[in-house]
């Protein structure tokens, strides 16, 4: 992986905020514009909710950065202290935020974690770790959700079948089917033969059409063989922690809609878990979206997705959801930018 010091901050660039912001509210602007059962009597509801489910939410959104931050503190060995490993995060959700979910913020994270002090091999090596737990959540969690849902997991939605037909199944299956692929793939090169997915790479990449990237591929599985080596020896403990905070982690970001819906609507405790499973069937369809962020993918397959819960709610709902899960990022990030530049180079060049 190289690090482009140019390219990456093309990518934290405060200015990008605005990017997904405005397709955020282009697609709330058509979505009002264009469906006839969003009037100005569904805005108002915004102040129907109930205060102390709201609140709820806002403390599950707080447990879940604590995740974060525990969780990277863990897989660095406690490298960081509590309050790099506060802008780390940030950082990485900002970068997250302002990229197509489909790229990520993978190299931001890489250059990030070096910038804090982490030798380039640890950090792509923990950058690594994250994703493929993150992953395996996805993975483990869609077949279990789908059988437990028995059938009643993919909305039953007439704008869905209007502009996808039945294509969201297979919108599902082939983002499951990569994000799979990808995981076992990185999991078998970083825990199991990190040689032989050279090896691999390289006859890959000696393909006539492809071969003037093979000595990026040469350097990227370098750079995995050395990653490897430093996650050799690690305990079991150290495993089970992060894993264990994987877990904590992903279900406080989908407890939060659950707690969110009820301060709207009450739920049974079998909704309850449909809601819970129906995101995790969401958030992989979203993972293929080309917008930043998922910026207006997330807003459309909300409504589709939740309507039957929420019914007069659902406009609002899909906008306090967004206002909680995605944007503080965008706005945290932007102030957190400028500090961490100042710290990360002028006062290191100082010292």
């Amino acid at each position: 992986m190289k690090l482009d010091n140019k390219e990456i901050f093309k990518t934290l660039n405060p200015n990008k905020v605005w990017i997904p912001v405005l397709f955020g509210i282009g697609i709330v602007f058509v979505m009002f514009y264009s469906d006839p059962s969003i009037t100005r009597e569904n805005l108002r509801s915004v102040f129907d909710a109930s205060w102390p489910s709201i609140l709820l939410a806002i403390l599950v959104i707080f447990l879940r950065d604590a995740g974060y931050v525990y969780r990277i503190r863990e897989i660095t060995d406690k490298h960081l202290s509590w309050t790099r490993a506060i802008y780390v995060i940030i950082l990485w959700e900002f970068a997250s935020a302002v990229t197509p979910s489909i790229v990520g913020g993978t190299a931001v994270a890489v250059f990030i974690l070096h910038k804090e002090g982490i030798k380039l091999g640890k950090a792509i090596a923990f950058v690594m770790v994250t994703a493929i737990l993150d992953n395996l959540f996805f993975v483990i969690g869609a077949p279990l959700v789908l059988f437990f849902a028995q059938g009643s997991i993919f909305p039953d939605s007439h704008v869905l079948e209007l502009r996808l037909g039945k294509s969201l199944n297979y919108i599902f299956w082939v983002s499951y089917s990569l994000y799979a692929l990808y995981s076992l793939i990185m999991a078998a090169a970083l825990f199991y033969r990190p040689r032989v997915f050279k090896w691999v790479l390289l006859k890959i990449f000696s393909i006539r059409w492809i071969r003037k990237w093979k000595y990026n591929a040469s350097e990227y599985g370098d750079q995995i063989i050395e990653s490897s080596k430093e996650l050799q020896g690690k305990k079991a403990k150290y495993w089970i922690t992060i894993a264990v905070a994987t877990i904590f982690i992903w279900s406080s970001r989908y407890l939060m809609l659950n707690a969110l819906m009820t301060a709207y609507v009450d739920l049974s405790f079998t909704e309850h878990i449909l809601v819970f499973a129906r995101q995790i069937i969401m958030w992989i369809v979203m993972m293929i979206s080309p917008t930043p962020g998922s910026s207006g993918t997330a807003e459309f397959f909300f409504a589709q997705f939740f309507y039957e819960f929420l019914t007069n709610y659902t406009f609002v709902g899909s906008i306090l959801w967004r206002m909680f899960s995605y944007y503080p990022y965008l706005l945290l990030g932007a102030i957190f930018l400028p500090r961490w530049i100042r710290q990360v180079f002028f006062k290191k060049k100082e010292e």
